[in-house]
């Protein structure tokens, strides 16, 4: 068949993780006072790093699986 809709997925929540690491890292600490000294920001772009990354590998997978065949 064609495209598997892991690839896309995992590709996009990937590049949101890493959009949102980079800028919990580099983006000034007074901005997470509200949310008691929590790096919102760092934390969910790392879950949504890991999400992303385990879709594509998923998909990467797969895809190879079904060439196989």
């Amino acid at each position: 068949m064609g495209l598997d809709i892991r690839l896309p997925i995992g590709m996009l929540f990937t590049v949101f993780g890493i959009i949102l690491i980079a800028f919990g890292f580099f983006s000034n600490p007074s901005l997470y006072v509200q949310s008691l000294g929590i790096n919102v920001n760092l934390d969910w772009g790392v879950v949504l790093l890991i999400f992303g990354a385990t879709m594509f590998y998923l998909g990467i997978r797969g895809t190879l699986s079904m060439r196989g065949k």
